[in-house]
């Protein structure tokens, strides 16, 4: 098949990348012409423009910083969008602006699946992301093959729109637990306990999870560089919110989360690393949360293999 791959940002050139790596057969773009370039180099060829990439590949994948922007792309894809054409949109989007996009691509007789992905920029360096695909069956059998490239675990999570409902879940879980492993770190330097033996410790126990093995290195070592910003941040956890206020829940970590977010880009600007919030917490307290032998970046050490499909099961 012939792909085409929009948007280059620090997700979507990595996903691009993997596919260049893999042998592909890819065209991309961006409105960055140095992104373009970075990818020709990696084996890519430069598209003119989203409407020409459309016209002349079979799959074409988006991966861009907003719905709004995700929409302006789609609406120079659209009329060159019939039978024998698939939309993938990898971008974190609201759940009901992927339906109504789907519909359309749908309505021309072209497929569209909702891939977002989860796992960080080090792993979508590696084609070790784990990705949710939205679709129809046949869809997702049309689009697997591609993914086992970007991602090495793929789930299927049914009709479109539910993949962008759980990543978004997903971003709101990892924020939570960024804001908590802040004011767990500040506490225990406070209460004079060693943070690198305080890393180990929450490694080592219950209260470990995916944010504290890589963004907790990232803020001991000073980096603080995870590759995703605060306003990336409040879109997603902002749309979460979206989610439970269109069914009534009524959250109470939500909005606090959100509060956070918001005071950080006030304080370091909107675009500022998402690992910068721990500042927050040393600027009120005095406390300096730095320890040695952490690195200044995330490398992701698993092997590149293809990916598989994960199949459901009704116990764990």
């Amino acid at each position: 098949m012939r792909i085409g791959f929009i948007g280059l940002g620090a997700v979507g050139a990595k996903l691009a990348g993997t596919l260049a790596r893999n042998g592909v057969d890819l065209t991309v773009f961006d409105l960055d012409a140095t992104r373009i370039n970075l990818l020709v180099g990696q084996g890519a060829k430069a598209g003119p423009d989203p409407a020409t990439i459309m016209r002349e590949c079979d799959v074409v994948i988006t991966s861009l910083p907003s719905p709004a922007a995700s929409q302006v792309v789609l609406d120079q894809l659209l009329p060159e969008i019939g039978a024998g054409k698939t939309w993938v949109e990898m971008s974190t989007t609201d759940p009901e602006a992927i339906r109504a996009q789907a519909t359309a691509v749908i309505s021309r007789g072209g497929q569209a699946a909702d891939c977002p992905v989860s796992g960080g920029c080090h792993r979508a360096a590696t084609g070790n992301i784990s990705i949710f695909a939205g679709c129809d069956r046949a869809t997702f059998e049309t689009v697997l093959p591609l993914l086992t490239y970007m991602g090495r675990r793929i789930l299927h999570t049914g009709d479109i729109g539910s993949a962008s409902v759980l990543k978004v879940m997903t971003n709101y879980l990892a924020t939570a637990h960024l804001a908590t492993l802040c004011e767990a770190m500040t506490t225990m330097a406070a209460q004079g306990i060693d943070l690198a033996t305080t890393y180990e410790a929450i490694k080592a126990s219950s209260g470990t999870s995916f944010v504290h093995e890589t963004e907790s290195q990232l803020i001991l070592s000073g980096a603080r560089d995870v590759d995703f910003t605060l306003d990336l941040v409040l879109k997603d956890i902002g749309l979460f919110q979206d989610l439970a206020n269109a069914k009534g829940v009524a959250l109470e970590i939500s909005p606090k989360l959100i509060e956070i977010v918001k005071d950080g880009q006030a304080r370091y600007g909107e675009r500022a690393q998402s690992d910068r919030l721990i500042e927050r917490l040393e600027e009120q307290t005095g406390q300096s949360i730095l320890a040695p032998g952490f690195p200044q970046e995330l490398i992701d050490d698993e092997p590149e293999v293809r990916g598989k499909e994960i199949t459901r099961t009704t116990s764990h």
